[in-house]
């Protein structure tokens, strides 16, 4: 009676709920959390309550009692019987403090096993609601339900877990789960044998069933728990891995689902990686990208993006053909139409194209042009859509370290869109992105042309104010080729009022990454003579002198040419010498480095244009035999670099010796 009643119930409830006074339960000041209506006990007459919401209150009332074991199961087997997913049944129950009594019930219930049964089978269904998770991990029902998962009932292990992967959502009860010592049981739950997870469900046997329906649940469960990283870390300690190698194997979907699910979570983790590489599963998670299920196939590319960040699961990747499934979800129209997906695809692509080999695969499968498509894609839900551009943005970035590939973004037309994304979106992963794709292209002479008609080096310029270190590195980093493939780009750089003095300023970041880009920003202002008196009025030198006592090798390299170039204005070199810079730079020498090694050849050449310095040079005793060796390299600038250092520091040996000499006569003389 009470089921055939559920409509009328909801709709009187409701118009119950509109006529008298509602009080707003504030569930410890969580902004994010639901709302639920507090119905006042303050009646203007008892005649206003429902009669259906009466009999919801007596049943409650008759759980309460617990005077009957008997009485207490019906109650609980009638109240299981309503639609306990609908908000107003959910409300009814936290309203009538029934929470309380179901919660007590799993405590206290030890010797009657269908009220604990029924008890918890109606916290699974409700436990989806936010706010009466975060009730039931105030009441301490973790502990009550960890202990449940050890116990010989399966079915109470399978409610446990759901329940369990329900409020694992709210960071505490996560938290709380590991700290009870669920995690490791969870993880034991997953031990199911191959024999069962090889046969179709409807061909199992009812103990079968219940086994595999308990590895499931505990699946879900950890599924949701591994999204802490203490967690994670918990999880991979259990030992795990073994496990999921068994359950990706299945023929069952929906396990495969949650332990997919772990993996993708888990895939921060290095030493997970590691893991992952070892027992070989890259295969079995590529072979899931081909499933017909979009959830299934979301969370594989969403575990590729993971483990895409190691080179060596890259290459793994690329080994058992992911790429070629990668392409077909970017270009399957059911993939535009579900954000999601294609926001895992485009990130598994993305991560995927930091190889080399991977680019050159995905160039034969005709990704660039796809990607420019997407460029111009229609906007859903905003934060979906950002992340669908970022990880486009990044991919074409990726694919524009290949020359010809810079080409190709041209001629589909996506360095427009790419430009017009910098006016219109404030995300910091995207806004690095987009620096970096145009920096890329900037290479190209062609590419530079357009970009300079799009005003693309002011906008980037303008990136450098942003807030995020990340964004500021990669404006930074893109201004190198700017400036050095645009028309007349000492006076465009002279043009940006403020420009250069908000790149002086980035010399005082905190991140090596901000400072050495700038750095190397620096070092293609200074080749322009106007704009080298500028920087050196604004007091570029004594800003470089302090930052060239560091051991990081980025900022060696680039404050090395930013020295270098710096020093074409002959006081300049003096300056350097005189403020101590030069024993700094004298020790750069001793890096295996090449790539440091041949900037410092640079900055020591133009270093020796002041003859003080080369006395510095000469008297360190490191410095001639370095650029002895540096003269026998098979790169003609460094060759150049090293004689013309040389040769400096022979001629001031040679002005010594004969000022030496004249001295010499002199005193004879007298």
């Amino acid at each position: 009676m009470f089921q055939t009643k559920k409509e009328h119930f909801k709709r009187e409830y409701f118009e119950y709920c509109n006529r008298i006074r509602i009080d707003v339960i504030d569930s410890e000041a969580s902004s994010s959390d639901e709302e639920i209506p507090q119905i006042s006990e303050t009646y203007t007459s008892p005649d206003e309550i429902p009669e259906e919401y009466r009999q919801f209150r007596n049943l409650v009332n008759n759980i309460k009692a617990r005077k009957f074991p008997d009485g207490t199961a019906a109650a609980l087997a009638i109240l299981n019987d309503c639609d306990l997913s609908a908000e107003f049944s959910q409300t009814a129950i936290r309203n009538l403090k029934a929470l309380e009594v179901l919660v007590n019930l799993l405590e206290a219930a030890t010797n009657d096993f269908s009220c604990k049964k029924g008890a918890v089978m109606i916290l699974c269904k409700i436990s989806s609601n936010k706010v009466i998770r975060k009730d039931l991990t105030n009441m301490g029902i973790i502990p009550v339900l960890v202990k449940m998962l050890v116990d010989p009932a399966q079915d109470l292990q399978i409610y446990a877990s759901t329940i369990i992967a329900n409020i694992a959502n709210l960071k505490r009860s996560s938290k709380k789960v590991r700290l009870c010592g669920g995690i490791p049981i969870l993880v034991n739950l997953l031990h199911i044998s191959r024999e069962t997870l090889m046969t179709p469900y409807d061909k199992l046997n009812t103990d079968s069933k219940e086994k595999y329906n308990v590895a499931k649940c505990a699946a879900q469960a950890l599924a949701s728990l591994s999204q802490s990283n203490k967690n994670k870390e918990c999880i991979q300690k259990a030992g795990i891995v073994t496990l999921l190698k068994n359950l990706l194997n299945s023929v069952h979907e929906d396990i495969i689902i949650y332990s997919m699910g772990i993996i993708q979570n888990c895939g921060t983790l290095p030493q997970f990686q590691l893991a992952i590489q070892t027992m070989d599963m890259i295969g079995d998670i590529v072979r899931s990208l081909s499933s017909e299920n979009d959830e299934l196939k979301k969370l594989c590319a969403l575990a590729v993006f993971k483990h895409a960040e190691d080179r060596v699961s890259r290459d793994v990747i690329r080994k058992y053909g992911g790429l070629d499934p990668l392409i077909r979800l970017l270009k399957s129209q059911t993939t535009l139409e579900n954000e999601d997906l294609l926001a895992a695809v485009t990130g598994a692509i993305w991560k995927c194209a930091i190889s080399v080999k991977n680019v050159q695969r995905f160039d034969q499968l005709g990704t660039i042009p796809v990607l420019v498509i997407l460029l111009n894609r229609e906007e859903g839900d905003e934060e979906k859509h950002e992340s669908i551009l970022t990880n486009v943005v990044g991919a074409l970035a990726e694919c524009a370290k290949l020359e010809h590939n810079r080409t190709l973004i041209q001629r589909c037309e996506g360095i427009a869109p790419i430009i017009g994304l910098i006016n219109y979106h404030s995300n910091y992963s995207l806004l690095a992105n987009i620096a970096q794709v145009l920096g890329e292209c900037a290479h190209d002479l062609s590419c530079m042309a357009e970009m300079e008609k799009h005003d693309a080096v002011r906008l980037i310029w303008s990136l450098l104010k942003n807030p995020s270190t990340k964004v500021q590195a990669s404006a930074a980093w893109a201004l190198v080729p700017c400036i050095q493939n645009a028309t007349e780009s000492g006076e465009m750089v002279r043009s940006f009022v403020g420009g250069i003095e908000l790149l002086l300023k980035l010399l005082q970041s905190n991140d090596n990454n901000v400072i050495g880009c700038t750095c190397a920003a620096l070092s293609k202002v200074a080749l322009d003579r106007e704009n080298l008196s500028i920087v050196t009025e604004l007091g570029v030198i004594p800003s470089l002198v302090k930052l060239v006592q560091t051991d990081d090798e980025f900022i060696k390299q680039n404050i090395s040419l930013a020295i270098a170039n710096c020093c074409k204005l002959k006081s300049n070199c003096f300056e350097f010498g005189k403020l101590g810079a030069l024993p700094h730079i004298i020790k750069y020498i001793e890096s295996p480095n090449k790539a440091i090694l041949r900037a410092t050849t640079f900055a020591l050449c133009n270093l020796s244009t002041d003859p003080i310095n080369c006395m510095t040079f000469h008297q360190s005793g490191v410095v001639v035999p370095f650029l002895l060796e540096a003269i026998s390299s098979e790169d003609q600038e460094i060759q150049e670099a090293a004689a013309g250092c040389l040769s400096n520091i022979r001629k001031l040996a040679l002005a010594a010796d004969k000022v030496k000499y004249r001295g010499e006569t002199v005193v004879e003389i007298h």
